[in-house]
């Protein structure tokens, strides 16, 4: 369905688990769409673990553009969509992610949105050839749990520990992740079980924290 934002429409396709116990919001990056292998791997290990699974196209791809645009814009165009599928899904806690510059748009609005973690893939730490031009206090400042799954390969470089609550290097993969996108599935899967699931009990309001 398409969801309408300041900046033009949005797309969400939701996919609801059985017996759901969270919603999982994923997107892309600034080139990528949401079939991306490991945004797909990602959305069927999710289902399996009884988490409903939202792909959501940004504004800036369903019109087009193969650049994000401005920051602010980005994010604001974000929340609206996101407030409009919490809506449509009330009651169940979120967590929501992305994979490159979609992982950045989920840590910059993951406390507003009311997120108990952001799910960040191939997280672009700096870009290519340019370490000093860092962007660790985008997952540092995000103000909830982060799990960070990278490959070892990737040009745009892979956070340290300390920046998240967890993270994932798995070896041979570069920033596509597509070498074996079952394994970046089963991370997530995993970390949702492990970190997420405990603060999601029954009758606890959704909201952020480390």
């Amino acid at each position: 369905m398409e969801l309408e934002t300041a900046y033009g429409p949005g797309r969400v396709e939701i996919e609801v688990a059985e017996s759901p116990w969270l919603v999982l919001a994923l997107t892309h990056g600034s080139a990528g769409g949401v079939d991306a292998p490991d945004l797909l791997a990602v959305r069927d290990a999710a289902l399996a673990a009884g988490v409903s699974v939202a792909r959501v196209v940004q504004p800036f791809r369903l019109r087009g553009a193969r650049a994000p645009g401005p920051v602010a814009k980005q994010d604001e165009a974000w929340l609206a969509l996101i407030g409009a599928l919490r809506a449509r899904l009330p009651g169940l806690p979120l967590v929501q992610g992305g994979r490159s510059n979609g992982a950045r748009v989920a840590c910059r609005t993951a406390r507003e949105a009311g997120a108990e973690g952001v799910v960040a893939l191939a997280f672009p730490l700096h870009p290519p050839g340019r370490p000093e031009r860092s962007r660790a206090d985008e997952l540092r400042g995000a103000g909830v749990r982060v799990l960070v799954v990278n490959g070892d390969r990737d040009p745009f470089g892979v956070p340290a520990e300390a920046d998240a609550d967890r993270l994932v290097v798995l070896a041979g993969e570069g920033h596509d992740l597509k070498r074996e996108p079952a394994r970046v599935g089963a991370e997530v899967a995993r970390w949702l079980a492990e970190r997420v699931r405990p603060r999601c009990s029954p009758g606890r309001s959704a909201g952020g924290g480390r």
